[in-house]
């Protein structure tokens, strides 16, 4: 190649690489803008620190290990040893170019190996932040944290250096077999001509090796632990009396090799550490292989349960400890059926908060009724309680939030996407009980401007942070942004939160140009001084770049605090090292992962939806995995006893964790290791019918008084079947309100007597003949019936099951809730709604009826008004005139509580 040609290809080289650094250095730039303005610059530095000391040093000691091997290999080495031609000769040039190229190969290789290593800042800060679990596994006697904490750095640093020996090794046998001082001869014994000094080399290279062999032997005892050879996860009886000996010896024989090949280095031959590594390889097949099939063949299998008892209850204690199973509350429910009018009156809280609306058809009915605009969308539907005109109950709420995919194309353009649609509006809240005459949901928060029917009231409606915003955008610049739509016009605002990233000055811009490759930041005259930028805007994209050690819940749920829309997000800390644990499956909170075997939701993380203000809460003081990453990041979480009682009122249990738990707890309810092992009692989900499917029940919150106690509570149940059977035979709950929340119970139900499951419930249904028939003559009339969950109530020492139905047209998209089936002992009626169904059953409500003072012409004023009012209302809805509407909406309520004042004082 050409002087002027390498020159240019050095040249290129070195912009690429002045490109790549100078992007890296800029997004760092905006990574530290961005973490300051969300008051978490030191959750940043500590990382970037020891993500930078670690790729340091691993950089250095891979560059300085093996150039320093290829150093030695080519040392004293006569040039004519090298046969590499260059113009028929070889000669001073030759040498400086190989080994420039040889010195870039390494390097290049270092680097690889440096980036690879970054990831281990969590594993190291971890090791050097260890938290006690405080108890201990009964085959090593070490505490759990060792295995959490500690061992997974040793099996970092093996591999480490298994990659550093071994790339040395390939370093070193190819530079001599480039000098010459390996290579092949037919004549030798091995068939290989090697020189003295790379025979000492090369043998101190592979007594390394041997030695990490042997280090590997130390570290595979532990992860016997973690076998899945025998009949439960964790060591069984041929692990602890078979493979752990085979290692041992195995070991110990891996040391002698090493020995054997650092002695080999005074003397030419090859002989006694060959024998030694062919005696490893023997005594690897006999030992760690065959001597263990012996024992269980001969020993185990003829007395499996009598050998593997003591390893069956260690895999039970554990696996209970790992998912917080090993304190749930067990008690025995009758199941009688023993409901009257007297026990529903002392259960009434009870049956006024009995969920009607299920979140699917929900969900359909408040984009047809609430999206208002095309660009508005509704996720999903969240189930909370709040106190509203002085009564506790249970809602359904949905965030409005702006999906700039659905703006029409031609309107797609840079200052509409990243200046002018920048937020969603609102939200829509409703009971889970109350619907119209029309079958619609009562609405307590509706409309744009945000319209309340109750004591709740939004200070706050814009959202500019949610679970549909992954798009960048900008603030405080010189054109206004939509706010909403009003009638034939749209509102406009100016933000004014605290959120988002300054862009105070020029270069400010010119880096997130560079940052956003998007020249239109650069150039632009809409920004001013006061612009911001607001990235990072979805919020569980958000909480994991801050946090990307926890894991997080699938399904945020919107609150109302302080009139301020918030964000709630379960978050998750979790390991796959608990020895002894049963690892979980795939599930929502683990997409990509089937070995974690430990998971505590510690920590809830809230978002403000205005102006993106992240609180990491921390709700499980006790989790060692939390108490470490709090050593590591001090300034990070909140304690539990400063977190304000209006964010507490709304924490609830999460429904991806309970689902997790009673997904173990199917089999790990048994605590008998000969019940576990026969598998005599296992449970299995309930099965219901959804939309002509038959699906799992999903667990379901409910606001209901647990047997014996007074107090309702905001819980989350569970019902369980035997496996292969229909009949209940427990129900799950776990609590979210107060001081007893996160506990879990189970009720029990009676073996000798039958309590009819779900499926069971579902079959009584569909042979009921008043309500087959109703089914069918809807479903003839062109509509679709949709039967929703089933929900299993306890009162008192009695089971109400509830299912609403809902109707659909064929070709429609907005489901009506229709009736509401009761089942209680033999009965199954359908009904209007939920008092005529157990009015069916259980006798009409008695209610004192208020006595109505005489119609006064104040009352006829205030009904002419209320007239007025509502057709003003009318009128304006169907101009489209939302605005008009919600006001006029609002005054027709005053009235008509005024009026009601006034007939009922």
């Amino acid at each position: 190649m050409k002087p002027s040609k390498v020159y240019i290809t050095i040249a290129f080289l070195l912009l690429l690489l002045g490109f790549s650094v100078s992007t890296t250095l800029v997004h760092l730039l905006t990574e530290v803008w961005w973490f300051n303005s969300v008051g978490f610059t030191q959750v940043l530095w500590t990382r970037l620190t020891w993500q930078i000391l670690i790729w340091v040093f691993t950089f250095v000691v891979y560059a300085l290990f093996l150039w320093g091997n290829y150093w030695l290999a080519m040392r004293g080495q006569p040039p004519n040893y090298l046969r590499l031609l260059v113009n028929g000769s070889w000669n001073a040039e030759s040498r400086r170019v190989i080994n420039y190229a040889v010195l870039i190969l390494i390097s290049f290789v270092a680097l690889v190996a440096a980036t690879a290593s970054i990831d281990a800042w969590e594993i190291v800060l971890k090791y050097l932040h260890p938290s006690s679990f405080g108890s201990s596994e009964p085959i090593f006697g070490k505490d759990i944290s060792f295995y959490v904490f500690r061992l997974p750095l040793y099996e970092g640093i093996h591999y480490w250096l298994w990659g550093l020996i071994v790339l040395a090794v390939i370093v070193s046998v190819l530079a001599y077999g480039f000098n010459g001082s390996l290579k092949s001869d037919r004549f030798t014994r091995t068939g290989i001509r090697i020189s003295q000094f790379a025979q000492v080399h090369l043998s101190l290279l592979s007594a390394a090796i041997a030695l990490l062999v042997a280090w590997g032997f130390w570290l595979a005892r532990y992860q016997l632990l973690y076998s899945t050879s025998g009949v439960v996860f964790g060591a069984g009886y041929t692990d602890v009396h078979a493979k752990l000996l085979a290692y041992q010896l195995l070991r110990i024989l891996a040391v002698l090799i090493a020995v054997f090949l650092i002695v080999s280095t005074k003397q030419r031959k090859l002989t006694l550490p060959l024998s030694g590594i062919g005696l490893f390889f023997v005594s690897l097949l006999l030992i760690n292989h065959l001597y263990p099939w012996f024992i269980e063949q001969l020993i185990v299998n003829p007395n499996e349960l009598a050998k593997e008892t003591p390893y069956i209850e260690h895999n039970i204690k554990f696996t209970q400890a790992a998912y917080h199973l090993d304190d749930v509350q067990r008690q025995n429910y009758a199941a009688e059926a023993q409901l009257d009018r007297q026990t529903l009156a002392r259960n009434q809280s009870t049956i006024d908060n009995i969920r009607l609306w299920d979140y699917r058809p929900l969900l359909s009915t408040y984009q047809q009724l609430q999206e208002i605009r095309l660009y508005y969308k509704f996720r999903d539907v969240d189930v909370d309680r709040y106190h509203l005109n002085g009564d506790y109950q249970q809602v359904m709420l949905s965030a409005r939030e702006l999906d700039f995919n659905s703006v029409p194309q031609e309107a797609q353009t840079w200052v509409n996407q990243r200046l002018k649609y920048t937020h969603g509006y609102g939200l829509v809240m409703s009971p889970v009980n109350r619907f119209t005459a029309d079958g619609l949901p009562e609405l307590y928060l509706k409309n744009i401007p945000p319209v309340s029917t109750v004591d709740l009231k939004i200070n706050q409606p814009a959202i500019y942070y949610g679970e549909e915003t992954n798009n960048y955008i900008f603030t405080g610049t010189t054109t206004p942004e939509f706010d909403y739509p009003l009638g034939d016009a749209n509102a406009f605002t100016h933000y004014d939160g605290q959120g988002g990233i300054p862009l105070s000055s020029i270069w400010h811009r010119l880096a997130y140009a560079f940052d956003r490759r998007s020249l239109q930041i650069l150039i632009s005259n809409y920004f001013t001084n006061q612009s911001r930028i607001h990235y990072y805007r979805q919020i569980q994209t958000r909480v994991k770049h801050i946090a990307p050690f926890l894991r997080f819940d699938h399904d945020p749920y919107l609150t109302v605090i302080n009139g301020r829309l918030q964000w709630i997000i379960d978050t998750y800390t979790s390991s796959d090292r608990y020895p002894y644990s049963e690892p979980v499956g795939v599930t929502e909170i683990l997409p990509r992962s089937s070995r974690v075997n430990y998971i505590r939701n510690s920590v809830k993380v809230m978002v403000d939806a205005y102006d993106g203000t992240l609180q990491f809460f921390v709700v499980d003081e006790e989790d060692p995995v939390l108490a470490t990453y709090r050593q590591i990041f001090p300034s990070l979480f909140i304690p539990r006893k400063a977190t304000p009682p209006e964010v507490k009122a709304h924490f609830r249990y999460p429904q991806d964790l309970f689902k997790l738990q009673a997904q173990m707890y199917l089999s790990y309810h048994m605590s008998d290791p000969e019940v576990f092992y026969n598998r005599e009692d296992l449970w299995n989900f309930p099965r219901q019918i959804y939309e002509g499917n038959e699906v799992a029940v999903e667990p379901y919150y409910l606001m209901v008084k647990l047997p014996g106690e007074k107090q309702i509570g905001f819980i989350l149940i569970e019902p369980f079947t035997p496996a292969k059977k229909d009949n209940a035979i427990a129900w799950m709950a776990a609590r979210s309100n107060g001081k007893d929340y996160g506990k879990l119970l189970l009720y029990t139900f009676p073996k000798q007597k039958l309590v009819y499951g779900p499926r069971q419930i579902e079959a009584r249904i569909d042979q009921t003949p008043q309500i087959s028939q109703q089914f069918t003559l809807w479903s003839q009339a062109g509509s679709k019936v949709i039967r929703g969950d089933l929900l299993v109530i306890p009162i008192e020492q009695s089971l109400l099951y509830i299912e609403p139905v809902y109707l659909r047209a064929e070709q429609g998209e907005l489901p009506e809730l229709k009736r509401v089936i009761v089942a209680y002992d033999k009965a199954v009626v359908m009904e209007k709604n939920l008092e005529q169904s157990l009015a069916n059953i259980f006798g009409a409500r008695q209610v004192e009826k208020p006595i109505a003072s005489p119609i006064t012409n104040r009352d006829l004023i205030s009904i002419k008004s209320a007239w007025e009012t509502y057709q003003q209302a009318q009128q304006a809805l169907r101009q489209g005139n939302w605005s008009e509407y919600g006001r006029y909406q609002q005054e027709l309520g005053e009235l008509l509580q005024q009026l009601n004042q006034n007939r009922h004082p």
